[in-house]
């Protein structure tokens, strides 16, 4: 089937470079997806956008080239709760990948146990209104039931002026609970501000709850230029990421977000990413918690 990518999509960069930043052995990009291809894997129909086709193949290479160890793959919102693409994914991987689907109400026990075999491990519900149709929360909570015994975890994608009106839902969840991207604060305001602070007390009156410190390219308004005479790439985001890091070590995970989905102004360089670590993970100590002890007992606990 061929499929006709949105106007204006922006392709992942193909040419990334070396990372200065080595990361420590066992390292896993605890973000990443895959899309199709469309003509073995199609695209959902009621899906909000069409991408560009980035394989399994593709990403394979990608973790190989920058250094990383193992993946944690995330169903794409382009794929609706069709997960094979995600699965497929995860069974080539030879263990090295670990998955996080999305399902619907329907799915089955039997479907549960076959994905839990693969190597998924959580599932993910997206509140960003810009890629999904609203889901009721009734029906997120009883999928959240259903996972629990599997020991799955829930991962939670929303922007921060929503935190909110979702804090009795999120709070109420029976399972680990995963934060996309620091719940999307908005880096122009103070990092010492009440809506950044909404998210840290969220976190701190919570011990279940973890968050990624993630996707620099998509919150920061400075974008990747050098300072300072250095490629200090995304520096407004680091005093965000940097206080969760430091104030939940054991409680942050870290991942390239590629392919990239849905970018607009530009398209990042994946071993410029890897450099932003050490800027938010600022010793040793804190960058081997960060890339393998949180994510190897997230998800390769069993």
């Amino acid at each position: 089937m061929r499929f006709e990518k949105t106007a204006g999509w922006l392709d992942w960069y193909s040419n990334p470079s070396t990372p200065r930043f080595k990361l420590p052995a066992g390292a896993v990009d605890a973000h990443c997806h895959v899309f199709g291809p469309g003509d073995e894997f199609p695209y959902a129909p009621e899906r909000k956008y069409t991408p560009c086709d980035a394989s399994k193949a593709q990403l394979f290479a990608l973790r190989d080239a920058l250094g990383f160890d193992k993946n944690v793959i995330v169903q794409a919102t382009c794929h609706g709760a069709d997960n094979a693409a995600l699965v497929d994914a995860l069974k080539s991987s030879n263990g090295k990948a670990r998955g996080v689907a999305t399902v619907k109400r329907t799915v089955t026990d039997a479907q549960l146990q076959d994905m839990h075999a693969a190597g998924v491990r959580g599932v993910r519900f997206n509140f960003v209104k810009r890629l999904v149709d609203f889901t009721p929360k009734d029906e997120l909570m009883e999928i959240a039931a259903r996972i629990a015994p599997l020991g799955w975890h829930v991962v939670i994608y929303f922007e921060a002026v929503d935190l909110p009106e979702l804090w009795d839902f999120f709070t109420a969840l029976p399972t680990t609970v995963v934060v996309d991207h620091m719940g999307r604060p908005d880096v122009s305001q103070p990092v010492d501000g009440p809506e950044f602070e909404l998210f840290l007390k969220f976190m701190r009156e919570h011990s279940n709850v973890w968050s990624k410190v993630s996707c620099p390219e998509r919150l920061s308004t400075t974008g990747p230029k050098a300072l300072n005479g250095e490629q200090n790439a995304y520096a407004d985001v680091v005093p965000f990421a940097k206080r969760i890091v430091e104030a939940f070590p054991d409680r942050v995970l870290w991942g390239t977000d590629w392919p990239h989905p849905n970018l607009k102004d530009h398209m990042p360089d994946d071993g410029l990413l890897v450099d932003f670590i050490p800027h938010i993970a600022p010793t040793a100590e804190l960058q081997h918690k960060l890339l393998v002890d949180n994510p190897v007992r997230l998800y390769w606990a069993d």
